[in-house]
C-alpha cells in the first residue's frame, strides 16, 4: 500500500514504526529507515515543516523525545534561526507593514527576492510554540551566539505580547495566572545579557507585580531596568499599585530603580575598568553626563505625576529628589513643578516637611519664567519668594554690568548663606520665615519688582541696537537708574515685611487655595535670636 507521509503525520508515522522495531536488522528498507531518510531530506531543511512537526511531538511524548525526533527539530530551527541573512531563501511569516511594496516582482511569501531580510524575520513564526518548546529553542539559539542581544530580546517581546493579554498595554487581562506567570518568569530567565528596550522591561515588571511572580525575577529586572533608566519615560514608571494598598503607586519600585543606576554610577567612579565592562553590553552613554540628566529629568517628571496622591509621604518625595541631586542639570525647573504639585496637593504637611522639600530646590536655576510663576505662587514660603527674587535681581544686574544688590541684614538672613559671609549677627527666625507664606499685596509688589526688572532688559535690549553712541549711553543710564530703583523697592518692601513680622511675631501662613486673598495670620511668640552665618542648603 501507498502512505503519503507530511509534516502533520511523519511523527505519529515514526514512533509507531518504532514501536513495532521495523528496523533494517529485521528487513531492509524497513519503515524506520524509510521515515528517517524522509526527515533528514525534506522535514529538517524546511523551516516551516521543521515548526509544524515540532509542534505535533507533544501528543507524542515520551515517544517522540526517544526517537530523538524534538532535539533534530529544535536543532535544525536553531540553526535556520542563526543563519546569516543574506542567505535565508525560504518563504517566511513577517509583518508585511514594516516593508515597502515590491513593485509587482516575485515574491517569497509576500516579501520580494531583492527585499533585504530583517534581522527578527524569525521571531513571529515561532510564537505558535507552547512554551516548554519555545524556551528550548531561545535556549539554544543563544548557545549558538550568532544573534545579537537585541535581536533575542525582540522575539521574547513578540512572543510575550502574542500569549498575554494586555501585555503591550502593561496590564495583564484573564487567562491562567499560574500559566501566565510561569510564562513571565520563564521570559525574564531567557533575557540575553545585552541591551534589551527598557520600555519592554517595565512592561515585564509590571506583568511580574501583578502575576506575583518571584522575588528573585523581580531582582532581576530591576537590576536590568537600573543599568539603562536614562531610556525609560515616564508613563513607563508610573506601576500601578494593588488596590489594597494605600498608595497610588509603587514608588518603592521606582526607588530600587533609581538606586540601581546611582549605585552603577558610583562603582564605575570607583572602579574604572567597571566602565569598560558596561560599555561592553550598553552604549558608551551610559555613564555619560547626559544619561545622568535624563535620569534627573526623568525623576522630576515621575515626582510631578505621584505628588496628586494625597497619601504620598513627604519622606518618599524627599528620598526620590535627593538620590539625583548629585547629577547635574541645567534648569530646575521640571522639580519647581514637582514641589508646587505636591505643595498644592499636601496642604497639611508641617513646618519641617515644607522646608525639607523647598530646600531641594536652586532658586538660581530657575529661568526667568519659573521666577515669575514662583514669585506668584501663594503656596510657597515666605523665604524661597525672597530668594528667587533675589536671584533674579542679580541675574539682571549681571547682564547689565552692575554689582550684586547689597540688601539689608534682615532680607540677607533669608538667602542661602545667611549674611553672605558677614560677620554681623543677623536676628531671623529660625523656622517661621519657612512657614510663612506671602500675603496678596506681597505678591503684588514682587510682581511689580519682576516686571521692572523685565522692563530694564528690554530697554537695554532697544539701547543696544542704537548705533549713536550719545544715545546708548543715555539708555545705559536709565536702566541703572530703574534697576537701582528696583533694588530700593525691594530693599524696602522685605525690610518692611520682614522686620513687621519680627516685631508682631507675626506669620503668614496658607492653605493652598488658588485666591491669594484666601490667607490667615496666626500668631506665634517663638522667635530666637542667635548669631548665625551657617548655609542653607537650597541644591
Amino acid at each position: 500500500m501507498t502512505v503519503t507521509l507530511n509534516a502533520y503525520n511523519v511523527v505519529a508515522t515514526r514512533c509507531a514504526a518504532e514501536y513495532l522495531e521495523m528496523y533494517e536488522t529485521v528487513e531492509k528498507g524497513n519503515l524506520v529507515y524509510k521515515v528517517e531518510v524522509f526527515l533528514n531530506s525534506s522535514i529538517f531543511r524546511s523551516w516551516k515543516d521543521s515548526i509544524i512537526v515540532l509542534q505535533t511531538t507533544r501528543s507524542l511524548l515520551p515517544w517522540s523525545e526517544e526517537v530523538k525526533v524534538v532535539s533534530h527539530c529544535l536543532d535544525s530551527i536553531a540553526s535556520k534561526a542563526s543563519i546569516d541573512t543574506s542567505k535565508v531563501e525560504w518563504s517566511y511569516t513577517y509583518n508585511l507593514k514594516k516593508l515597502p511594496s515590491d513593485n509587482g516582482n516575485e515574491h517569497w511569501n509576500g516579501v520580494g527576492k531583492q527585499q533585504v531580510v530583517p534581522k527578527d524575520w524569525w521571531v513571529e513564526d515561532l510564537c505558535g510554540l507552547q512554551l516548554d518548546l519555545y524556551k528550548r529553542v531561545i535556549n539554544i539559539i543563544k548557545t549558538k551566539g550568532k544573534l545579537s542581544g537585541d535581536v533575542i530580546g525582540e522575539a521574547l517581546k513578540a512572543y510575550s505580547t502574542r500569549r498575554l493579554s494586555g501585555f503591550s498595554k502593561g496590564m495583564i487581562q484573564g487567562g491562567d495566572v499560574i500559566k501566565n506567570r510561569s510564562l513571565v518568569e520563564t521570559v525574564i530567565h531567557l533575557l540575553p545579557a545585552g541591551s534589551v528596550p527598557c520600555s519592554f522591561l517595565l512592561k515585564l515588571l509590571k506583568a511580574a507585580i501583578s502575576l506575583e511572580c518571584g522575588e528573585m525575577e523581580k531582582s532581576e529586572l530591576i537590576s536590568k531596568i537600573g543599568q539603562q533608566l536614562d531610556e525609560a519615560t515616564v508613563s513607563d514608571l508610573l506601576i500601578q499599585a494593588p488596590t489594597e494598598e494605600a498608595l497610588m503607586y509603587e514608588v518603592d519600585i521606582v526607588q530600587n530603580l533609581i538606586e540601581e543606576f546611582v549605585t552603577l554610577d558610583r562603582s564605575a567612579q570607583t572602579d574604572p575598568s567597571m566602565e569598560a565592562e558596561f560599555q561592553e553590553i550598553r552604549s558608551p552613554r551610559f555613564l555619560s553626563d547626559t544619561s545622568k540628566v535624563k535620569v534627573a529629568k526623568l525623576v522630576d517628571g515621575y515626582l510631578t505625576e505621584v505628588s496628586r496622591d494625597p497619601n504620598l509621604p513627604a519622606s518618599k518625595f524627599v528620598r526620590l529628589a535627593e538620590m539625583v541631586s548629585n547629577f547635574s542639570r541645567p534648569t530646575h525647573d521640571g522639580l519647581y513643578r514637582a514641589i508646587d504639585m505636591y505643595l498644592k496637593e499636601h496642604p497639611g504637611i508641617s513646618k519641617s516637611e515644607r522646608k525639607r522639600i523647598c530646600k531641594l530646590m536652586d532658586c538660581r536655576k530657575l529661568s526667568t519664567d519659573a521666577c515669575m510663576h514662583a514669585v506668584q505662587n501663594e503656596r510657597l514660603p515666605l523665604r524661597v519668594v525672597v530668594q528667587v527674587l533675589f536671584f533674579e535681581q542679580i541675574r539682571a544686574s549681571a547682564s547689565g554690568g552692575n554689582s550684586t544688590p547689597d540688601l539689608q541684614g534682615s532680607i540677607r538672613a533669608l538667602l542661602p548663606g545667611g549674611s553672605h559671609g558677614s560677620s554681623r549677627s543677623t536676628t531671623t527666625n529660625t523656622e517661621e520665615d519657612w512657614d510663612a507664606v506671602p500675603t496678596a499685596e506681597e505678591i503684588k509688589a514682587l510682581k511689580g519688582e519682576l516686571a521692572t526688572l523685565r522692563l530694564g532688559d528690554a530697554n537695554r535690549g532697544v539701547g543696544n541696537d542704537r548705533n549713536a553712541n550719545h544715545g546708548a549711553t543715555n539708555n545705559s543710564e536709565k536702566v541703572a537708574a530703574s534697576k537701582m530703583k528696583g533694588l530700593l523697592m525691594s530693599k524696602k518692601i522685605f525690610s518692611k515685611l520682614w522686620s513687621s513680622k519680627e516685631r508682631n511675631g507675626e506669620i503668614t501662613s496658607s492653605n493652598t487655595s488658588e485666591s491669594p486673598g484666601s490667607t490667615s495670620t496666626n500668631a506665634e511668640e517663638t522667635k530666637s535670636t542667635r548669631s548665625r552665618s551657617r548655609r542653607h542648603s537650597v541644591s
